[in-house]
């Protein structure tokens, strides 16, 4: 049987290809009979030997490896990305598999909703712009307004005065008194409590002047404030504000930047000029506010400056300018006064010195000195909380005396205080603090 079948398969190998396959009959090394037969490869020219036939086999093995590690990788890719999937959207990851086809356009969507999202964060970014350039011009508007409103009212009253037949004052004109008059004059009886108006926010508001006009020109009016200070080396910026709001707001409608530097606290404004002391010199300056020219330029013959002869709190304060009822004047000391306040009066114009009276209060044993009526008042500290106008020296008699008129330095460091006749009050400077006294006089 075993014969029959192999010679079958030998027929079955001759009728594929006769002239490759060989079938054989012999006997093994035991006697028994044996059938073999041989194809020849149709591509192989020879047999390999052993050792290339095991090569082939590793580099098989080392290709299957290498496959196997990229399903690996391609399997660990798709988890991720699966995963991915369900965080983005994760009522897709409890659907069967035949619904997932949807998940492509929720993503897309997603996309959409997000690129909408940013479209309506730079939307309302531009809308906040928008509004902070409304409260701007809100402002500005609302100064704008104040400002008619303040002229409307000047010229609604300069009207009535032509109505009633009266003829107003030329403009820039203000009726000063003769120089020594005491008419509507009297002595300063009494101080009221110290009223704060502004706070500097700044390290070089820690001392100043600030200051209106009791003489007031077009384009200026009576409320028109001005502020320097004078905290460093190179002073010169003069801050205005037109309105009382702006001043006590903080928002300088203009800064005037001066020619030279100023020094101490004692400049004043006077007929539409700044009035004050250039730096380091004796030199009193005039400048004018509305053209920011300077217009005169003069020494104060003999005075001490720069720290020689100041108020006692310091501060440069060696020429201290003042304004009353009769005029322009300067407070100072010489070596021939051995220290002692020197008062003159001076020119506004041409800054000429004047009539001038030698007195016997020590200028660096007072804090600060203002004049009224054509009498130099003096102060006695510029720290103590309860301080007091303890002298008085009148020009029209020239003669001193003591007072005892309390006086309440309530952020207790004044480094400067004037005399405003226009408004009847007393302005200082109190430690960053901008404050109004009311004074009373008694009658002549």
């Amino acid at each position: 049987m075993l014969a029959v079948q192999l010679l079958l398969l030998a027929c079955l190998l001759w009728g594929v290809g006769a002239r490759t396959a060989q079938l054989q009959k012999s006997n093994d090394r035991s006697g028994r009979c044996q059938y073999t037969f041989s194809v020849v490869s149709p591509s192989e020219s020879s047999c390999p030997e052993q050792g290339q036939a095991m090569s082939a086999i590793q580099d098989l093995q080392r290709a299957s490896s290498a496959q196997r590690a990229d399903l690996k990788a391609a399997q660990a890719r798709i988890s991720s990305l699966e995963g991915l999937v369900r965080h983005l959207t994760p009522d897709q990851a409890a659907r069967p598999s035949s619904e997932t086809p949807e998940l492509g356009p929720l993503l897309r969507e997603r996309a959409q909703l997000e690129t909408r999202t940013r479209e309506l964060e730079a939307a309302y970014s531009n809308l906040l712009r928008d509004k902070a350039l409304l409260e701007d011009e809100r402002r500005q508007l609302a100064t704008e307004n104040e400002d008619l409103a303040s002229r409307l009212q000047g010229c609604s009253q300069e009207a009535e005065r032509l109505r009633r037949g009266q003829c107003p004052q030329a403009r820039g004109a203000s009726r000063e008194l003769p120089p020594g008059s005491r008419e509507g004059c009297g002595e300063l009886v009494w101080v009221g409590e110290p009223v704060t108006l502004r706070t500097a926010d700044t390290i070089t508001g820690k001392y100043g002047v600030w200051m209106r006009d009791p003489k007031p020109v077009y384009p200026y009016t009576r409320d028109t404030t001005w502020r320097i200070d004078t905290v460093g080396s190179a002073v010169r910026q003069v801050f205005e504000y037109r309105l009382v709001s702006q001043f006590t707001q903080g928002y300088p409608s203009k800064v005037h930047v001066l020619p030279r530097p100023l020094e101490s606290t004692g400049s004043v404004v006077y007929g539409g000029s700044l009035y004050f002391q250039g730096a380091g010199s004796r030199t009193v300056v005039r400048y004018e506010l509305s053209t920011e020219t300077v217009k005169a330029e003069k020494d104060i013959p003999r005075a001490g400056y720069h720290g020689q002869f100041p108020y006692s709190w310091g501060g440069y304060t060696d020429i201290d300018l003042a304004v009353d009822e009769t005029g322009l004047w300067v407070i100072y000391s010489t070596e021939e006064a051995k220290g002692a306040i020197v008062l003159s009066r001076l020119n506004p114009e041409s800054l000429e010195l004047g009539q001038t009276w030698e007195t016997n209060i020590r200028k660096q044993s007072v804090a600060n000195a203002f004049v009224i009526c054509g009498t130099l008042y003096t102060v006695s500290s510029y720290s103590a909380p309860e301080a007091a106008v303890n002298f008085a020296f009148d020009t029209a008699t020239g003669s001193s005396k003591a007072l005892a008129i309390p006086f309440r330095n309530l952020y207790e460091y004044s480094s400067m205080i004037d005399y405003n006749p226009l408004e009847k009050k007393l302005f200082a400077w109190d430690n960053f603090n901008m404050v109004t006294y009311d004074v009373r006089l008694s009658k002549m």
